[in-house]
């Protein structure tokens, strides 16, 4: 249920599966074959069994692919994981590059020759993926082939079986809408799409629309299935029939035909026969899929999945459950915090104990379902690693004289959070007082941010990096991703960052705000808080209505670490205003030597 302190894995281990793998690529007659991170479902969110990219190369991150061709091996990744990906991986094996900034496509057409064949699993790569490389191999003159054994799966002596978690009812009083009147209204907005069936890949958007939750996935409530929606009619899901109790699958049948997973392709492939036109988000899809409607005659319409935006856009029941779950974790989180800076300097805590101790205040709660995500506890060097994942092998003392960032978050039934605070330990030098002041600069921007209704998360992003980029610094991640309710952390369709992405912000979604810094081999800073986007209340005159952010999380921001020469009335008001909320909320709550300590941390300055 909790997290896992376990070392993650071993990079000694690479050589012999890699070469067990091309010894099962020459049995199939291919000269490469490719490896995503992802499973069938596309989704950031992948069982044991299906995590071929840590198997094979000891990369656990949530982004990447291996490429093997020929007596070339490579691995890409994203900037999140520069870091990790040397500590992860031998390197000497599989060669690394930017996912970014040396694509893959590129690497391809560098290595392939013609007349080879590179392997694919045609369920592990959406079709747009599938285009991209089907046209770098045809400029080199190669083939790209489909596979039905994944060779990765063949020489995979010890895979774990596939989960069976349980599926359970998600109440109607978190939900806010019957599952009936969901699948009403995303049969309406099918048919808007000139389609008569959609393809759903994404568990989470299934565990929305049938207002299910699971447990097949670490820290995330989810069912993994597959469903198809017509435009009327009655849904069919795939799942597989041992994760429903009697009566899970009597209030499921009420709503879907309920169908095993292996009979997906079969269905489509009916769908296809019958020449009916079939929603597919060619983004999310696996490829096997998209074959199996047009390969019987069926036509394709490319749109985006019908439910993601959604879920994104919380009812009101979602948005008071958010509201109650930060105000549950806003307790657990000042009684860690009170706890933490009379223990640090003590010189006995370590990166674990302080994350295990974190996870036993949220349990004290009594109504903690899990973590929302493995935390990331690090300290000094650590801090810099903007991902890192803790273990027992990696296990650094927080000693005096240093900066800790722990990011981390807790699953709710009525809804999940995300925080991430720097903490000073000790004394603090001048440098990390003033990148972590330009860091809270840059938050109070997005978070004062006011934005005409139409706005993307694209065109907020330079918000909160403008402050870094005027000293030379810069973050290499987003600066905020949607959040699910009680579903994932991290959820589409919209996000605050710099790609194009033009998901417009709507009253209603929640993302977070999490600006950063990091110095390689040093520190790293990140203050992150959930943000409920609303109607802007507080703009005087104007003709156009305009959106803003309400911050949902409740916790100081370390005053230790503020350089407030370097704040402006304005953002000294923020800062001031939020944490006298902070004390407003939580300070009912708590303890009598919590509130003490929470009175200090958020004493107006």
């Amino acid at each position: 249920m909790f997290q896992n302190f376990d070392t993650v894995n071993d990079k000694t281990r690479g050589p012999a599966r890699l070469a067990a793998l091309r010894g099962e690529l020459a049995s199939q007659g291919l000269d490469g074959f490719l490896i995503p991170r992802e499973d069938a479902h596309q989704g950031e969110y992948v069982p044991a069994s299906d995590c071929r990219l840590e198997w094979l190369t000891g990369f656990s991150g949530s982004a990447g692919v291996a490429a093997v061709v020929g007596d070339s091996a490579a691995i890409f990744v994203d900037g999140r994981y520069t870091i990790q990906v040397r500590e992860q991986v031998d390197l000497d094996v599989f060669k690394y590059r930017h996912l970014h900034e040396q694509p893959l496509v590129e690497w391809l057409s560098g290595v392939l020759k013609p007349g080879m064949k590179l392997g694919y699993d045609p369920m592990l790569h959406t079709v747009a993926q599938v285009r991209k490389l089907t046209d770098a191999c045809h400029e080199a003159g190669a083939h790209l082939v489909a596979v039905q054994d994944n060779p990765v799966d063949v020489v995979w002596q010890d895979r774990p079986a596939a989960p069976l978690g349980a599926v359970n009812l998600h109440p109607l009083e978190y939900a806010g809408e019957p599952a009936a009147d969901k699948i009403s209204r995303i049969g309406k907005l099918i048919s808007d799409k000139k389609a008569e069936a959609a393809v759903l890949t994404q568990p989470d958007s299934i565990a929305w629309l049938f207002n299910i939750r699971g447990s097949d996935v670490e820290h995330t409530p989810l069912p993994l299935s597959f469903a198809v929606v017509p435009a009327e009619g009655k849904p069919e899901l795939f799942i597989d029939g041992r994760k429903l109790s009697n009566q899970v699958r009597d209030a499921l049948s009420e709503l879907t035909e309920i169908s095993e997973p292996s009979a997906l392709i079969p269905a489509l492939e009916v769908l296809g026969a019958a020449r009916k036109s079939v929603l597919v988000d060619c983004s999310l899809a696996g490829q096997a899929l998209y074959d199996a409607i047009v390969s019987k005659g069926g036509s394709v319409v490319e749109g985006g999945e019908p439910v993601l935006l959604p879920k994104a856009i919380k009812n009101l029941a979602e948005i008071e459950g958010a509201r109650n779950a930060h105000i549950r974790d806003g307790v657990a989180y000042a009684k860690f915090l009170s706890w933490f800076e009379k223990t640090a300097p003590l010189g006995e805590l370590t990166e674990v104990s302080a994350a295990q101790k974190l996870e036993e205040f949220r349990r004290e709660t009594g109504l903690l379902k899990d973590i929302s995500f493995d935390t990331i506890s690090g300290v000094g060097e650590h801090g810099a690693i903007c991902h890192y994942r803790v273990s027992y092998d990696s296990n650094l003392p927080i000693k005096l004289n240093s900066i800790y960032l722990i990011d981390s978050g807790a699953q709710y039934e009525d809804g999940t959070t995300d925080i991430t605070r720097t903490l000073a330990v000790g004394a603090v030098t001048e440098e990390q007082c003033r990148n972590f002041t330009l860091v809270l600069k840059s938050h109070i921007a997005l978070a004062t941010a006011r934005f005409p209704v139409g706005t993307c998360g694209a065109q907020l992003d330079t918000l909160a990096r403008i402050e870094l980029w005027k000293a030379g610094l810069d973050f290499d991640h987003g600066t905020g991703h949607g959040v699910g309710s009680y579903l994932g952390v991290h959820e589409g369709p919209a996000r605050i960052a710099k790609n194009n992405n033009q998901v417009k912000l709507e009253p209603g979604m929640i993302l977070s705000n999490e600006p950063g810094y990091y110095k390689d081999g040093e520190y790293g800073i990140r203050i992150e808080n959930l943000e409920l986007v609303t109607p802007a209340q507080d703009i005087d005159g104007g003709d156009r209505p305009m959106l803003g952010f309400q911050s949902l999380t409740l916790a100081p921001i370390d005053l230790r670490l503020v350089d407030q020469s370097l704040l402006t009335k304005a953002e000294l008001q923020w800062l001031n205003a939020y944490h006298q909320r902070v004390f407003d909320t939580l300070n009912p709550l708590l303890d009598a030597e919590t509130s003490a300590w929470l009175k200090e941390a958020t004493r107006q300055i």
